[in-house]
C-alpha cells in the first residue's frame, strides 16, 4: 500500500465528538502527527509500535513551525508509513491550516484525504447551552478568527460588514478581544451587545461567562479564562441560562483517577465522561494472560468437571478465547455449570450467549461460598480459571465443603511496562483531583508504588473511594482511610455513590 496523509479533525476536545472514520484512522496509523487542541486520549487508542509526534502549537509555544510540520509528513511518507494520520482540533479546513498542508502534499506528489471533524466554532458554544442561530434571533453566523497572522501589514476581515452580522463567533479569540471589539463599536454595534467566553469548550474543565461588551473584560479576570478560548457575539448569548446542560452534569468538573488495567479502564472512563467528568486514567495493572499452550493443555479434559466458576471478566475472556481456539465449538462445554462472583463477570458470561447459573447477592468470594452452601453442593467437581495472585479463600472454603477444586492461574496482574513514576507524577502534579477509584486490592498495592500515599493524600486532599471493603483493609494498610466503600460492588454503582456523595 502506498503512504496516505490523513488530515483528520479531532473535534472539539471531548472525545465523543470525533467521527467514527476519523476515530477508525488513529486506530490504525502507523504515525500520528498531533496538535496541542486534539484530545491526549485519542493517543492512548493508538497501536502499540505507532510513531507518536507532537506538532503542538498554542500561544507562546510550538513543538514545531508550520514550515517544518509540513517537511515532517513529507519526510514520513517518503520513508514508507503507509497510513500517517495528521490530528488536528476541530475541523483541519477552519482555521487549521489543513489547506496549507494539503497543497504541500500535492506538491510533493504524496497522496492524501480529508476527513473533516466537528468544528468548535459550533461544538463549544453549543456545550455551554448557547446555539449560534436561533429563529426568534438570528439566522446568519460568521465565524472569524480572532488572531490574525501577526506579519499580515492590516487586517483582512471587512469590520464594517461583520459589525451588521447578529451572531459572530471569533475562534482564538481571548488576546485580541479588546482590539475586536474596538473595531466592531466603530463599526456601529452597542456595548450593550450580549458576549460570551468559553474557555477549554466540551472539556470538564469548561468555564464560560456572558456579559455585554462593557463588563465582559472584568467576568474573563474574574473567572481566570484565558486561552483556548471561543468567543460568541449577538443575542443568542442569553439562551444559556435557559439550555445550559454541560456544566450541570453530576460530576462535572471533578478529577477522577482510574486506577484499573488500562482494558478495563475504559468503561469506566466513559461513564465517568458520560457524567461531565474528567477521568485520569493511571493504570496500575497489566493484564498477562498465560501461554495458550499452557491454558489449551489445562482445559482438555474440561468435560468432566459439573462447576465453572470465574471471578473476573479477564477470566472469562482469556478462557474462552483458547476454549474455542481448542474446540472450535461452544457446544463442547457440554452440561457445565456456570457461576460468576459478580455482575460485570456475568455479563461477560452472557455477551457470549451462554446462561449464568449462579451469582451471589454479595459480589465476593464469601458471597459465592454462601451461594454454594445454600445449593449444598458439596460434592461437586469444578474448575476455576483465574488470576495467579488471587485470594485463596474460595478455593479453601469450596474443598472444606467436600468439594473437588481444579484451579488454573491463566493471567497473571503485572505492573505496566510503559509506565513509570515520572509518567504518573505528570498526569497528577498541578490539578486538583477529586476522587481517586481503586478496584482491586493489586491497583491499590500498585498505584502506591508510584506515588507515596501519606503525601498524594496531603498534596491532592483526594477522596479516596474502594470497590468493597476487602480493597478498603488494603488502602488501610497504607495508613488511608477511604472515604467512600461501595455498598454494591460494581463499576455502576461505585459512580452512582461518588455522584451521591458529591452531592
Amino acid at each position: 500500500m502506498k503512504s496516505c496523509v490523513y488530515l483528520v479533525g479531532a473535534g472539539p476536545g471531548d472525545p465523543g465528538l470525533i467521527t467514527s472514520k476519523g476515530l477508525e484512522l488513529v486506530k490504525e496509523a502507523d504515525v500520528i502527527v498531533y496538535d496541542y487542541l486534539s484530545n491526549p486520549y485519542f493517543l492512548t487508542l493508538a497501536k502499540q509500535k505507532c510513531k507518536l509526534i507532537n506538532a503542538g502549537k498554542r500561544l507562546g509555544f510550538k513543538a514545531l513551525s508550520q514550515d517544518q510540520i509540513n517537511m515532517q509528513l513529507i519526510k514520513l511518507a517518503k520513508e514508507g508509513y503507509e497510513k500517517i494520520v495528521r490530528l488536528k482540533g476541530g475541523d483541519p479546513f477552519l482555521f487549521g491550516r489543513g489547506g496549507e498542508e494539503a497543497e504541500e502534499l500535492k506538491k510533493n506528489k504524496i497522496k492524501f484525504e480529508i476527513v473533516p471533524g466537528i468544528t468548535s466554532a459550533i461544538a463549544v458554544p453549543a456545550y455551554a447551552g448557547i446555539p449560534v442561530t436561533h429563529r426568534d434571533s438570528t439566522s446568519t453566523l460568521a465565524i472569524v478568527t480572532g488572531h490574525e497572522d501577526p506579519d499580515k501589514n492590516k487586517s483582512s476581515i471587512d469590520w464594517s460588514s461583520l459589525s451588521k452580522m447578529r451572531t459572530i463567533v471569533f475562534l482564538m479569540g481571548t488576546k485580541n478581544l479588546k482590539k475586536n471589539i474596538s473595531s466592531l463599536i466603530k463599526n456601529g454595534m452597542s456595548p450593550k451587545t450580549p458576549i460570551a467566553a468559553i474557555n477549554w469548550g466540551t472539556y470538564s474543565k469548561q468555564k464560560t461567562v456572558v456579559g455585554n461588551f462593557d463588563d465582559i473584560f472584568f467576568k474573563i479576570k474574574k473567572k481566570n479564562i484565558k486561552s483556548p478560548s471561543i468567543i460568541i457575539v449577538g443575542d443568542v448569548c442569553k439562551m444559556k441560562s435557559k439550555l445550559d446542560w454541560f456544566e450541570r452534569k453530576p460530576l462535572f468538573g471533578k478529577n477522577i483517577i482510574v486506577t484499573r488495567a488500562r482494558k478495563n479502564a475504559s468503561t469506566l472512563s466513559k461513564k465517568i465522561i458520560e457524567l461531565g467528568g474528567n477521568p485520569i486514567e493511571i493504570p496500575t495493572i497489566e493484564i498477562k494472560p498465560k501461554s495458550s499452550e499452557l491454558i489449551q493443555s489445562k482445559i482438555t479434559n474440561i468435560n468432566k468437571y459439573e462447576w465453572l466458576v470465574f471471578t473476573s471478566v479477564n477470566g472469562v475472556e482469556i478462557f474462552f478465547k483458547e476454549f474455542i481456539n481448542l474446540f472450535q465449538d461452544i457446544r463442547k462445554l457440554g452440561e457445565l455449570k456456570i457461576a460468576v462472583i459478580g455482575s460485570e463477570t456475568g455479563r461477560a458470561v452472557k455477551r457470549l450467549n451462554l446462561k449464568v447459573d449462579l451469582i451471589p447477592k454479595v459480589f465476593t468470594a464469601e458471597g459465592l461460598l454462601e451461594s454454594f452452601k445454600k445449593l449444598k453442593i458439596n460434592d461437586s467437581r469444578i474448575f476455576i480459571p483465574r488470576a495467579s495472585r488471587a485470594r485463596d479463600d474460595l478455593i479453601i472454603g469450596l474443598k472444606q465443603m467436600g468439594n473437588k477444586v481444579k484451579e488454573v492461574k491463566i493471567y497473571d496482574t503485572v505492573m505496566p511496562s510503559n509506565q513509570d513514576k515520572k509518567n504518573v507524577e505528570s498526569k497528577i502534579n498541578g490539578i486538583d483531583i477529586h476522587y481517586t477509584t481503586f478496584t482491586s486490592s493489586s491497583t491499590v498495592d500498585n498505584f502506591f508504588k508510584y506515588v507515596n500515599p501519606k503525601s498524594f493524600k496531603l498534596k491532592t486532599k483526594t477522596k479516596f473511594v474502594s470497590i468493597g471493603p476487602i480493597t478498603s483493609k488494603r488502602l488501610k494498610a497504607y495508613g488511608i482511610k477511604t472515604d467512600l466503600i461501595c455498598k454494591k460492588f460494581t463499576i455502576d454503582n461505585m459512580l452512582n455513590e461518588i455522584v451521591k456523595y458529591n452531592k
